[in-house]
């Protein structure tokens, strides 16, 4: 190939500030700030709120979040982790519906779940119901029934709709791990699991818990709905209910420390990701046949984490709208619909095209300082929805205050703050908090391309710009329209956010459904809810079609 014979130049130049680098270093700028704004937040006076807050409730905040992280890393772990060997080890009938059936989960908010449960198992719902009819218990003192709005439930509930992190990366590390590893643990009559399987898929699936652990601590409206007193709901209440953003932000910063442990957690496991050989001739181990009884177990195995994290807050949802409680697709409904799909496409949008920005100029124009900083600026993701919003309503606050100075000060001019006073704000703090997923699929896709490419196309006298549009950009394009995607389906489900941040008598789906079952009022609700889970089913087949074509071509090598 020609661009073999290049050496590789963009990897090793120097740093020049061109247009491109100063644009890059903007952009990082304009992303990272709100997140050091949260700290400056917190230097500032909260009224001795803090030293009372630290007295009396800080301690069950941390308390709670660190049980509900460590019951939702249980749950996650089992469900994922064991459906990932079942459909990678053992070929039964279902196997490819269970392949991208255990999926479908991560497209239902934890919210909408814990909604439906309720409904589903309190004492007026269709199972307790059943027990009195068929115990002939007459009240409830007569039996004991598990409560599901409590701290186990809510382990329950998060960790059935967080294991697909789990799942896919530890089925890609199954899939990726040469047959010849596990042909050594065949011919030494070791467990292939324990011994092969589970110690060299540890990395991967260490990255995945710590992604499914983030959105633990990002919760909202499960904790809220449950009365779960959680450092994401003690934010919530601190800023609204005691209207001091001060004291918000103080304990954001105090929270910062489960971030910077999770990161940590991340970071070393993608240390020690690459311990595969990854010639051609690595293919993947055969799954073995299986019939009758071990077929039925592992099916059934598969199918539990499907039936509590998808078909059962389906059906409920169905038997709301089918039974005429629903509210159908009135006006209320459907601008909040359109609000929310207006949302989720722009802002996926918008996390491609800077993350395609950040990524191609750290790569091909800037050095490691440029690509550590473009990193950097994708940190968001770790940081809790009511935790950024902190950081960019303190932002936004102060670019607005210091336009209106400038204004009025020199032209007399009046300046209403249109930066925190529409829906810049939440589209602002969507970007910067779902960037690292556009930023990782383009990385991901960069990883798999020679960096002689870019080199050929200038040593063709093409310039930068038409090299990043007509060569770099199709060949990754399918991890950006991946990226993409998944971004969707996350804005889609947004709800601490959107809450926090929106304009008045602005509604979206999540926000929406959210007024109706905090008054009870789930059945109402139930269409709208069943668009959000709609909505993102379709993104997530998708991604299981990558995900195949990857296991699938390692299988056949």
């Amino acid at each position: 190939m020609v661009v073999g014979l290049f050496p590789n130049l963009t990897r090793h130049r120097q740093l020049h500030f061109n247009s491109w680098v100063v644009a890059s270093l903007f952009l990082s700028l304009l992303f990272i700030g709100p997140i050091f704004a949260i700290f400056f937040a917190a230097l500032g006076d909260s009224g001795g709120l803090w030293n009372h807050l630290f007295q009396t409730v800080l301690p069950r905040y941390v308390t709670n979040t660190i049980l509900l992280m460590f019951g939702v890393a249980i749950f996650s772990l089992v469900f994922g982790v064991s459906s990932a060997w079942i459909v990678f080890r053992y070929s039964f009938i279902g196997r490819p519906l269970m392949q991208w059936l255990l999926l479908l989960p991560a497209a239902v908010p934890a919210y909408l779940i814990a909604y439906t449960y309720t409904d589903f198992l309190e004492y007026a719902g269709p199972v307790q119901k059943m027990l009195r009819l068929y115990f002939g218990w007459q009240s409830v003192q007569e039996y004991w029934f598990p409560e599901i709005r409590s701290m186990g439930g809510a382990m329950m509930i998060m960790g059935s709709v967080l294991y697909p992190y789990v799942y896919v990366m530890a089925r890609a590390a199954f899939f990726l791990t040469p047959a010849s590893l596990y042909e050594v643990g065949m011919l030494s009559q070791r467990n292939l699991f324990w011994t092969v399987g589970l110690p060299l898929a540890r990395p991967a699936i260490a990255a995945g818990l710590a992604l499914a652990l983030m959105e633990t601590i990002s919760d909202f409206g499960t904790v809220e709905y449950f009365a779960i007193e959680t450092l994401t709901l003690g934010i919530f209440n601190v800023w609204l209910g005691m209207n001091n953003l001060t004291a918000a932000a103080q304990i954001s910063a105090f929270a910062f420390l489960f971030i910077i442990a999770l990161l940590v957690l991340e970071k070393k496991a993608r240390a020690r990701r690459r311990f595969t050989d990854t010639t051609s001739k690595a293919v993947s181990l055969q799954p073995k046949v299986v019939s009758g009884v071990r077929a039925f177990v592992c099916f059934l195995a598969c199918s539990i984490p499907i039936i509590i994290g998808l078909l059962i807050p389906i059906i409920v949802l169905l038997g709301f709208v089918f039974q005429g409680y629903s509210l159908g697709l009135n006006k209320a409904v459907l601008d909040a619909a359109i609000n929310s799909l207006t949302l989720a496409i722009s802002i996926a949008l918008l996390v491609v095209a800077s993350a395609v920005f950040l990524g191609f100029v750290a790569r091909f124009q800037g050095n490691k300082a440029l690509e550590k900083v473009s990193a950097l600026a994708s940190i968001g993701y770790a940081f809790p929805g009511t935790i950024l919003a902190i950081g960019v309503v303190t932002a936004g606050g102060a670019i607005d205050s210091g336009i209106y100075k400038f204004f009025y000060n020199n032209f007399g001019i009046t300046y209403d703050g249109w930066l925190t006073s529409g829906v810049l704000l939440i589209v602002l703090a969507c970007v910067i908090r779902f960037q690292a997923i556009g930023f990782g699929a383009v990385t991901s896709g960069l990883e798999r391309l020679s960096p002689n490419l870019m080199d050929a196309n200038l040593v063709l006298g093409r310039g930068f710009a038409h090299g990043i549009r007509r060569v770099i950009f199709p060949l990754a394009s399918l991890s950006l329209i991946a990226g993409g995607m998944l971004v969707f389906v996350d804005v889609m489900k947004e709800l601490p956010m959107t809450l926090l941040l929106r304009p008045f008598n602005y509604e979206t789906l999540p926000t929406y459904v959210y007024q109706f079952a905090k008054d009870e009022l789930l059945e109402e609700a139930a269409f709208p809810a069943l668009i959000i889970i709609a909505t993102g089913v379709l993104p997530i087949l998708f991604m299981n079609s990558v995900l195949n074509k990857i296991t699938w071509g390692r299988s056949k090598a």
